[in-house]
């Protein structure tokens, strides 16, 4: 379903008086709650890949400390 001009112009408009109507220390803090959120940027740059490649390197380290009888 896709929305006219006017309606999205409209949105747009409403949102960015509401952000402007927001005081400052709000909308401060609304932003370190979101950056505190946030996952890692190796996550979200490169999905799974990062954690899955620490999570092997680990077990390979201690593998080596620990070899199989």
């Amino acid at each position: 379903m896709a929305i006219k001009t006017d309606d999205y112009i409209k949105y747009l408009t409403e949102k960015v008086v509401a952000y402007m109507d927001m005081p400052a220390d709000v909308r401060k803090e609304q932003r370190s709650l979101y950056r505190s959120t946030r996952e890692p940027w190796q996550v979200r740059w490169f999905g799974m890949v990062p954690l899955s490649v620490l999570i092997w390197w680990k077990q390979r380290k201690r593998k080596k400390e620990h070899p199989d009888p």
